[in-house]
C-alpha cells in the first residue's frame, strides 16, 4: 500500500503563520521530538523551512492518537489537519503562534536512534558528523547555508546574464599542464599510459572562447587542486569564472564590483559602497604585511628604519646595513593582554615565520616602559622609537628587523592577525572588500632556484615593464588583480597576453624551451595567430565568498559533501582501493607504498 495515497503536501512546515488559522493543510517532514503528556501528544515536525507543532488530543481519533504515541525522533511523517491557534505560544520560532490539529497521520519511514541529536550548532565531533553527513545536513543551520548557496548561485547567473555573459561549460577531462599546484590525474583506458587531468581552473578554455568570438563568458565551474588543505581550501572547489573581450582592467574590475554590490544586497541586505578601495601590492605589503590584508582594524606596520639606523642596538643597525629594514606594529591599550608570557608565544611564532627574534616595548598605564633591548639604547634613541611608532601609555610595540624586507613584512603581517584576535578588535558583521593591484609578475622560487610566474604565465606584464623583462625581473609588475574580503582572497584575475611573440618570450623567461612550450600550450599559441581580441577576466571563489558572507569558520560549513584535512571523505570512505580488473583495464599496476616515506 502506498502510504501517501490520498494525500499530497500542501504546505511547508515553516511557511505557516497565524493568517493560516482555519486552513486545511498537509505537511511532511522529520520528527524533531515527541512530547507525551498523557491525554495530549505534541510532535515537532521539521522540514527545510522550519518546524510546526502537530497536536493530538481528546478530539483525535484513537487510531491516529495511538500512532502518534509510537513516533520517535527522525521518523518521517505526513500529517493532515487544520491550523489552529496554540494555547501556549513559542516566541522563539516563526510558527510559534500556531499548530496543526491532526486528523490523519502517516508514518512514511521509521528511524533508528541517530548517532547524534539533530540540533543547531551541534557540539558533536566534526568527524562523526561528517561520517553521517546526510544526518548532519538535516541540521537547520547547515540547511540554511546550503539554501543560501543556491540563492547566491542564482543571483550570480542572473547578474552575469543581464550583463551580456554567456554560460559555457568547459571540459573536466583536460590535458595536464603542471603549473603551481599538483594536478589530479585520470588514467585513460583507451589510450593506455596516457592521462587526463582535472582542471585547476578553466583558464585556457575560457581564453580560447574569447578567440572563438563569444566575447563574454562565465561559468560556475568545478575546479580541482591536489594540495594540502586548510580551513579555506578543499581539493575540489567551485569558482565563478569569467572572461571578457575588448576590455582593459577597469572594465573587468567594474563588472566584479557590480557583482559584489548585487550579491551582498540581494542575499544579505548589506549595501556595499562602490567603487571599492584599491591598494597596490607594494602598499599592501608595507602597510599590512600581506597581499590579502584584513582592513577591518588598524595595527598597520610602521617603518623604523631611518629612526634606528644609527642606534646602539646591533640587531637593528645590522639589518639596515645589509639592505634590510626594521619595522613594527603598535598594539594600542594592549599592556594587560600582551604579557611577557604572551610575547614569548609571539616570539616563537615570529621565529616560525622566519624571523631571528622579536623585540618589544611594553608601556604601562603610567607611561613607564620596559623594552627587551633598552640596555643598548640611549634615552633619546628610545624616545625616537616611541615617537615614530606612535606608542603611548598602555601600548605594546612589537619590532622585527632583518636583512630581507620580505621576512620583516610577512612576520609582522602574521603577528598583526594574531594580536588582533588576542585583543578582540576584529568587528563582527563588517565586510571590507578591496582590490590589490600591480602584483609582481615574477616570484623567486627558493626550491627551484629560479623565477616563476606569481599568478600564471598568461598574465600580461604592465606596458611600462616590457623593456626590462630580461634585465630586471624583480621589478616587473603585472596587469593582475586580486579581490580581498576581510583578509581572505576571494578572486584572482588579470589582463591576458594575446600576442604570441610576447607569450613565447614569457615562456622563455620562465625556463620553458620552445619545444616544451609548444608541447604544453601549442594550441593556445596557434590560436593567437588567428586574431585574438584583447581580453581579461577573473575567477571568484564561490565557496570562500559564501563562507565569508555567512561568517562561517570553515568551507566545510558551506559545502554539502566536503573533504577533510587529508582530502578524504569519511561518509563514503573515499579515496578507496579498486579491484585488479579495473587496474588491468587501465594498464596500471600499484607499487606498494614505503611506510618510511
Amino acid at each position: 500500500m502506498d502510504l501517501m495515497t490520498g494525500l499530497k503536501r500542501t504546505d511547508y512546515c515553516g511557511a505557516l503563520r497565524a493568517e493560516d488559522i482555519g486552513k486545511k493543510v498537509t505537511v511532511c517532514g522529520w520528527v524533531q521530538r515527541q512530547r507525551d503528556l498523557g491525554s495530549l501528544i505534541f510532535v515537532d515536525l521539521r522540514d527545510r523551512t522550519g518546524i510546526i507543532q502537530l497536536a493530538f488530543d481528546e478530539s483525535t481519533e484513537k487510531e491516529i492518537f495511538d500512532k502518534a504515541f509510537t513516533v520517535r525522533s527522525e521518523y518521517v511523517l505526513m500529517a493532515k489537519g487544520t491550523v489552529r491557534e496554540r494555547s501556549s505560544k513559542n516566541p522563539d520560532i516563526p510558527t510559534g503562534d500556531i499548530e496543526v490539529e491532526v486528523e490523519d497521520l502517516r508514518v512514511l519511514s521509521k528511524s533508528e536512534t541517530p548517532p547524534f541529536e539533530i540540533t543547531e550548532n551541534s557540539q558533536t565531533a566534526e568527524l562523526t558528523r561528517l561520517k553521517y553527513r546526510y544526518l548532519d545536513l538535516r541540521r537547520p543551520d547547515l540547511q540554511r547555508n546550503i539554501i543560501m548557496r543556491h540563492k547566491i548561485a542564482k543571483i550570480t547567473r542572473d547578474y552575469f546574464d543581464e550583463n551580456g555573459f554567456i554560460e559555457i561549460e568547459t571540459p573536466i577531462l583536460i590535458k595536464s599542464t603542471p603549473e603551481g599546484a599538483r594536478d589530479y590525474l585520470v588514467p585513460s583506458r583507451i589510450h593506455k599510459g596516457k592521462f587526463y587531468a582535472l582542471p585547476q581552473s578553466p583558464q585556457l578554455y575560457k581564453q580560447l572562447s574569447m578567440v572563438a568570438g563569444f566575447d563574454r563568458y562565465m561559468q560556475i565551474a568545478r575546479c580541482f587542486r591536489d594540495e594540502d588543505l586548510r580551513a579555506d581550501r578543499q581539493p575540489e572547489f567551485t569558482q565563478i569564472d569569467l572572461e571578457m573581450s575588448f576590455v582593459d582592467m577597469e572594465d573587468v574590475l567594474a563588472i566584479g564590483e557590480g557583482y559584489m554590490e548585487r550579491v551582498f544586497r540581494e542575499a544579505l541586505g548589506v549595501e556595499i559602497k562602490l567603487p571599492l578601495p584599491r591598494l597596490t601590492y607594494k602598499e599592501a605589503m608595507e602597510r599590512f604585511g600581506s597581499d590579502k590584508p584584513d582592513t577591518r582594524y588598524g595595527l598597520e606596520i610602521t617603518d623604523l628604519t631611518d629612526t634606528v639606523k644609527n642606534c646602539g642596538f646591533g640587531v637593528f643597525t645590522g639589518a639596515v646595513n645589509e639592505g634590510g629594514s626594521v619595522r613594527c606594529i603598535t598594539a594600542k591599550k594592549a599592556y594587560s593582554v600582551l604579557t611577557r608570557k604572551e610575547i614569548d608565544k609571539l616570539t616563537d611564532a615570529a621565529k616560525g615565520n622566519g624571523a631571528k627574534g622579536l623585540a618589544y616595548i611594553r608601556i604601562d598605564d603610567s607611561g613607564e616602559y620596559n623594552a627587551s633591548f633598552s640596555k643598548f639604547m640611549t634615552d633619546d634613541e628610545m624616545a625616537a622609537i616611541l615617537k615614530t611608532s606612535g606608542a603611548e601609555a598602555g601600548d605594546v610595540v612589537l619590532i622585527v628587523g632583518d636583512k630581507k624586507n620580505s621576512i620583516v613584512l610577512t612576520v609582522l603581517g602574521a603577528l598583526r592577525q594574531t594580536v588582533a584576535k588576542k585583543l578582540d578588535i576584529i568587528p563582527d558583521g563588517k565586510y571590507n572588500l578591496l582590490w590589490i593591484t600591480e602584483f609582481p609578475f615574477f616570484d623567486w622560487d627558493e626550491d627551484l632556484g629560479q623565477y616563476v610566474a606569481m599568478h600564471h604565465p598568461f598574465t600580461s606584464p604592465m606596458d611600462e615593464c616590457l623593456d626590462y623583462l630580461e634585465t630586471d625581473k624583480a621589478n616587473v609588475r603585472a596587469k593582475a588583480y586580486d579581490l580581498v574580503l576581510n583578509g581572505i582572497e576571494l578572486c584572482s584575475g588579470s589582463i591576458r597576453i594575446t600576442n604570441s611573440e610576447l607569450q613565447s618570450r614569457i615562456f622563455t623567461l620562465l625556463g620553458l624551451s620552445d619545444e616544451e612550450a609548444h608541447a604544453k600550450f601549442g594550441y593556445l599559441l596557434d590560436a593567437f595567430k588567428y586574431g585574438a581580441p584583447p581580453h581579461g577576466g577573473m575567477g571568484i571563489g564561490l565557496d570562500r565568498l559564501i563562507m565569508q558572507m555567512l561568517g562561517c569558520e570553515s568551507l566545510r560549513d558551506v559545502i554539502a559533501y566536503p573533504k577533510v584535512q587529508n582530502a578524504s571523505e569519511p561518509m563514503t570512505d573515499c579515496p578507496a582501493n579498486v579491484d585488479d580488473i579495473q587496474l588491468a583495464d587501465l594498464g596500471i599496476g600499484i607499487i606498494a607504498a614505503n611506510e618510511n616515506n
